[in-house]
Protein backbone atom coordinates (compact mmCIF):
# COMPACT_ATOMS: atom_id res chain seq x y z
CA UNK A 1 0.00 0.00 0.00
CA UNK A 2 1.30 3.46 -1.39
CA UNK A 3 0.50 6.45 0.85
CA UNK A 4 0.76 10.27 0.32
CA UNK A 5 4.12 10.18 2.11
CA UNK A 6 5.58 7.47 -0.36
CA UNK A 7 5.79 10.09 -3.14
CA UNK A 8 8.78 12.20 -3.92
CA UNK A 9 8.86 14.87 -6.55
CA UNK A 10 10.43 14.01 -9.40
CA UNK A 11 9.37 9.98 -8.98
CA UNK A 12 8.48 8.57 -12.38
CA UNK A 13 5.80 6.01 -12.28
CA UNK A 14 5.65 3.79 -16.03
CA UNK A 15 2.23 1.51 -16.50
CA UNK A 16 2.06 -1.53 -18.40
CA UNK A 17 0.60 -1.26 -21.95
CA UNK A 18 -2.61 -1.50 -23.77
CA UNK A 19 -3.39 -2.04 -26.90
CA UNK A 20 -6.31 -0.37 -28.58
CA UNK A 21 -8.35 -2.50 -30.63
CA UNK A 22 -10.45 -1.05 -33.52
CA UNK A 23 -13.34 -2.50 -32.70
CA UNK A 24 -13.19 -0.75 -29.10
CA UNK A 25 -12.68 2.63 -30.65
CA UNK A 26 -16.00 2.41 -32.55
CA UNK A 27 -17.74 1.06 -29.92
CA UNK A 28 -16.90 3.81 -27.53
CA UNK A 29 -17.69 6.39 -29.80
CA UNK A 30 -20.65 5.58 -31.25
CA UNK A 31 -21.55 5.91 -27.16
CA UNK A 32 -19.74 8.61 -25.98
CA UNK A 33 -18.80 10.80 -28.77
CA UNK A 34 -20.01 9.69 -32.28
CA UNK A 35 -18.31 11.62 -34.98
CA UNK A 36 -17.20 10.23 -38.08
CA UNK A 37 -14.28 10.29 -38.01
CA UNK A 38 -14.42 8.12 -34.73
CA UNK A 39 -16.96 5.75 -36.09
CA UNK A 40 -17.48 5.75 -40.17
CA UNK A 41 -13.91 4.13 -41.92
CA UNK A 42 -15.31 5.84 -45.05
CA UNK A 43 -15.67 9.12 -43.77
CA UNK A 44 -13.14 8.52 -41.69
CA UNK A 45 -10.71 7.90 -44.42
CA UNK A 46 -11.89 11.08 -46.27
CA UNK A 47 -11.48 13.43 -43.15
CA UNK A 48 -7.88 14.79 -41.99
CA UNK A 49 -7.29 11.84 -40.43
CA UNK A 50 -7.44 9.54 -43.16
CA UNK A 51 -8.92 6.99 -41.14
CA UNK A 52 -10.62 6.11 -38.14
CA UNK A 53 -9.41 7.59 -34.70
CA UNK A 54 -10.45 6.78 -31.03
CA UNK A 55 -11.55 9.90 -29.45
CA UNK A 56 -10.05 11.59 -26.94
CA UNK A 57 -12.09 10.94 -24.36
CA UNK A 58 -11.58 7.00 -24.91
CA UNK A 59 -7.54 7.80 -24.99
CA UNK A 60 -8.15 9.51 -21.59
CA UNK A 61 -10.18 6.67 -19.99
CA UNK A 62 -7.68 4.50 -21.35
CA UNK A 63 -4.56 6.46 -19.42
CA UNK A 64 -6.82 6.18 -16.47
CA UNK A 65 -7.39 2.46 -16.39
CA UNK A 66 -3.37 2.17 -17.06
CA UNK A 67 -3.16 4.45 -13.59
CA UNK A 68 -5.30 2.52 -11.66
CA UNK A 69 -3.87 -0.60 -12.63
CA UNK A 70 -0.20 0.66 -12.35
CA UNK A 71 -0.56 2.67 -9.03
CA UNK A 72 -3.54 3.61 -7.38
CA UNK A 73 -5.34 -0.11 -7.17
CA UNK A 74 -2.53 -0.71 -4.48
CA UNK A 75 -2.33 2.94 -3.30
CA UNK A 76 -4.14 5.15 -0.07
CA UNK A 77 -5.91 6.79 -2.95
CA UNK A 78 -8.95 9.24 -2.20
CA UNK A 79 -10.27 10.54 -5.66
CA UNK A 80 -9.52 13.91 -7.46
CA UNK A 81 -10.58 17.28 -7.46
CA UNK A 82 -10.03 17.35 -11.02
CA UNK A 83 -7.63 17.82 -13.87
CA UNK A 84 -5.74 21.38 -15.09
CA UNK A 85 -4.97 20.26 -18.42
CA UNK A 86 -5.98 17.87 -20.74
CA UNK A 87 -3.94 17.49 -24.71
CA UNK A 88 -4.12 15.68 -27.35
CA UNK A 89 -1.92 15.98 -28.95
CA UNK A 90 -1.79 13.01 -31.93
CA UNK A 91 -4.55 10.69 -32.93
CA UNK A 92 -4.40 6.90 -31.48
CA UNK A 93 -5.37 4.72 -34.13
CA UNK A 94 -6.63 0.91 -34.33
CA UNK A 95 -3.49 -1.07 -33.15
CA UNK A 96 -1.63 1.80 -31.57
CA UNK A 97 -0.05 0.05 -28.06
CA UNK A 98 -0.39 3.14 -25.10
CA UNK A 99 1.60 3.36 -22.31
CA UNK A 100 2.03 5.93 -19.47
CA UNK A 101 4.16 8.18 -17.89
CA UNK A 102 3.40 9.80 -14.68
CA UNK A 103 5.85 12.21 -12.50
CA UNK A 104 5.20 13.42 -9.35
CA UNK A 105 5.36 17.25 -9.42
CA UNK A 106 4.52 18.14 -5.63
CA UNK A 107 3.35 16.84 -2.82
CA UNK A 108 1.12 19.01 -0.52
CA UNK A 109 0.07 17.88 3.24
CA UNK A 110 -3.70 19.40 3.63
CA UNK A 111 -3.77 22.30 6.34
CA UNK A 112 -6.92 21.31 6.99
CA UNK A 113 -7.00 17.89 7.25
CA UNK A 114 -3.67 16.04 8.22
CA UNK A 115 -5.12 12.51 7.72
CA UNK A 116 -4.56 13.46 3.48
CA UNK A 117 -2.38 15.98 1.24
CA UNK A 118 -2.56 15.97 -2.28
CA UNK A 119 -0.48 15.37 -5.45
CA UNK A 120 0.16 16.94 -8.67
CA UNK A 121 0.83 14.33 -11.47
CA UNK A 122 1.94 14.91 -14.84
CA UNK A 123 0.90 11.99 -17.56
CA UNK A 124 2.28 11.67 -20.39
CA UNK A 125 0.08 8.70 -23.00
CA UNK A 126 3.23 7.58 -25.43
CA UNK A 127 2.02 4.95 -28.84
CA UNK A 128 4.34 2.24 -29.35
CA UNK A 129 6.97 4.61 -31.50
CA UNK A 130 7.33 5.73 -28.58
CA UNK A 131 5.38 9.58 -29.35
CA UNK A 132 3.59 11.41 -26.94
CA UNK A 133 -0.32 11.16 -27.73
CA UNK A 134 -1.71 12.83 -25.19
CA UNK A 135 -0.68 14.59 -21.88
CA UNK A 136 -2.58 15.58 -18.69
CA UNK A 137 -2.11 17.82 -15.52
CA UNK A 138 -3.77 16.21 -12.32
CA UNK A 139 -4.14 16.35 -8.74
CA UNK A 140 -5.27 13.29 -6.47
CA UNK A 141 -5.83 12.91 -2.79
CA UNK A 142 -4.12 10.17 -1.16
CA UNK A 143 -4.16 9.42 2.44
CA UNK A 144 -1.46 9.80 4.86
CA UNK A 145 0.44 6.42 6.55
CA UNK A 146 -1.30 5.71 9.39
CA UNK A 147 0.88 6.03 12.88
CA UNK A 148 2.95 2.58 13.48
CA UNK A 149 2.52 1.54 9.76
CA UNK A 150 5.98 1.31 7.97
CA UNK A 151 6.95 2.58 4.85
CA UNK A 152 7.54 -0.17 2.06
CA UNK A 153 11.18 -1.51 2.29
CA UNK A 154 12.97 -0.52 -0.85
Amino acid sequence: MRYFDDFQPGEIIQTGTYTVPGEEIIAFAQQFDPQPFHIDEEAARRSIFGGIIASGWHTASISHRLFVEGLLRTSSSMGSPGLDELRWLLPVRPGDSLTVRVEVLSTTPSRSKPDRGAIKFRFEVRNQKDEVVMTELATALFARRPAGDSPPKG
